[in-house]
């Protein structure tokens, strides 16, 4: 059960995922991302975070939690969101579509979405 201050938090993920399909989710990861991130670096910092959230209804965050946000999805430490991450991280937040990742994330990688994506 969900306390006063914790959003309520509904997952419309795998409707998307039945709605849009794979590519279509992907694309919409992708549009997602395009608009938290900070356009000079190709990346989600916390500032362009702390900025763009309201686009996305997260306004009421408080910093710690757009902090924890960033750190959860960092797989390389760096500080920031590459796309791939942030794809990823918007998977692990929905657990039903993360029984379905592999067929979305494969269906990704042969349409060309993360071309530039290098670890």
């Amino acid at each position: 059960m969900a306390s006063k201050n914790e959003p309520n938090f509904q997952d419309f993920l795998p409707l998307m995922a039945e709605k849009l399909g794979g590519d279509g989710l992907i694309a919409e990861f992708c549009n997602g991302f395009n608009l938290l991130m900070d356009s000079s670096k190709g990346v989600i910092t916390f500032e362009s975070l702390k900025r763009n959230s309201g686009l996305l209804g997260l306004q009421d965050l408080s910093d710690d939690d757009l902090y924890s946000m960033l750190k959860e999805g960092d797989f390389d430490g760096d500080g920031a969101l590459n796309q791939m991450e942030f794809c990823v991280l918007m998977f692990r937040l929905s657990p039903d579509l993360m029984d379905q990742s592999q067929f979305f994330l494969e269906e990704a990688l042969q349409q060309g979405y993360f071309q530039d994506f290098h670890l």
